[in-house]
């Protein structure tokens, strides 16, 4: 049936296809890991505990690859196609429907274990690595147009393996590591261009940060600390300051994907063992995750986006 309308509910959008409503929004978790290189994508309704469904494929098959949004169009930047090489190719989908991805242009510089913000007009992507080094680099783009990215500007400092989060106005990102891990988070305001800004500190050094939020609370999975973490920590993002604990995961992880509504936050997949498990907590509630559902393939290194994240306003 075709897509006819959106009706806001409950300040989330939902889907009316005939004449029935589909609660939004919607999370899409994209390529990843599990015995090769992965080109699927699965979605959910956040607001439903379920299974993931497939999605359709990218155009490439990649893993560690960074992920962003508005209400409507998802993009898919960076990671690598072959453990090695940094790729530099940006994908779309339109998230209220299910296909193949399209190309949308490319990144300043090719680069994989990046992270990715979004406002409700740019996306964009910080920090990565490729076989020239750790990058601090910064780009953007306008996520309803299709075309290469722009220099944004640098992070303090230059690193891989870190997470982000969004509200309509900051981007934040947040771990990772260069020589040694770090507990840096960086915050940019999304509108402007320019070099990020110290916004306070994790609790641990950390790599295989993964980050999800509401427009006004970022909650960081800290992945690997001195081993796998079920450790989650928030911020509220307008502020700055240290991050706080929130709960715990299900169980030990890292390289999972994360994607969010206003109201709820999901983590799907990781090690070890390439998981298929889908965690979720309510954002305004601290405490420990719960189980949503299943991923239809299990696997690590993914991505997650959604059309109703923190960096899309309320």
């Amino acid at each position: 049936m075709p897509i006819t309308s959106f009706k806001s509910r409950n300040k989330s959008r939902s889907l009316l296809v005939g004449n029935a409503y589909y609660p939004g929004p919607r999370a899409v978790f994209a390529g990843g890991y599990s015995g090769g290189f992965l080109n699927v994508m699965d979605y959910v309704n956040i607001a439903n505990t379920s299974n993931a469904i497939d999605f359709g494929d990218l155009i490439q098959a990649k893993y560690v690859l960074a992920s962003c949004a508005s209400s409507t169009r998802g993009l898919i930047g960076g990671g690598s196609t072959d453990g090695s090489t940094g790729s530099n190719v940006i994908e779309y989908i339109t998230i209220a429907t299910t296909g193949n991805a399209t190309d949308f242009g490319d990144l300043t510089v090719g680069r994989y274990y990046l992270a990715s913000c979004n406002s409700d007009t740019r996306g964009v992507w910080g920090g990565g690595y490729n076989t020239s080094g750790h990058h601090n680099v910064i780009d953007y783009v306008t996520i309803a147009s299709t075309g290469n990215a722009t220099d944004f500007g640098d992070l303090t400092l230059s690193r891989l393996y870190l997470g982000s989060c969004s509200s309509p106005t900051r981007g934040l990102f947040a771990g990772g590591a260069e020589a040694s891990y770090s507990n840096v988070i960086d915050y940019i305001t999304i509108a402007s261009t320019g070099n990020a800004t110290d916004f306070g500190d994790l609790s641990a050094a950390s790599v295989y940060v993964t980050g999800c939020g509401s427009s006004t609370r970022g909650i960081f999975h800290l992945g690997y600390i001195a081993a796998d973490s079920n450790t989650l920590e928030y911020v509220t993002i307008a502020s700055t300051g240290n991050s706080t604990d929130f709960g715990d995961l299900t169980s030990a992880r890292s390289n999972d994907g994360a994607a969010s509504s206003q109201t709820r936050g999901l983590w799907a997949g990781g090690l070890p063992g390439n998981l298929d498990v889908i965690d979720h907590v309510t954002i305004s509630h601290t405490g420990n995750a719960t189980d949503f559902g299943d991923l239809t393939v299990g696997r690590a290194y993914l991505t997650g986006l959604s059309s109703g994240n923190g960096g899309i306003t309320a």
